[in-house]
């Protein structure tokens, strides 16, 4: 299929350089760089945050009923915070 797209001048020389001392077509150079991208992105939206857990459940009685600041000066203590 054939598009056009427009590119700062800086950017389709540097290209068509890099793809002329790589014996490749610009083309080429653009569709890797395409792909890269579209993985890229697929990427950050399967990476997810993994909480650990260490086999408890939840909060001990002493701060069930807590705040966060209860939870923050104890998890401070000692430590100057």
């Amino acid at each position: 299929m054939k598009t056009t797209i427009e590119l700062p001048n800086d950017l389709l020389k540097q290209a068509k350089q890099t793809a002329r001392a790589e014996g490749a077509t610009l083309r080429a150079l653009i569709e890797e760089g395409l792909q890269h991208a579209l993985r890229a992105r697929e990427q950050r939206k399967i990476v997810g945050l993994d909480f650990p857990t260490f086999g408890g459940s939840g909060l001990t009685e002493a701060f069930s009923e807590g705040d966060w600041s209860q939870l923050r000066n104890e998890i401070y203590r000692g430590r100057g915070g």
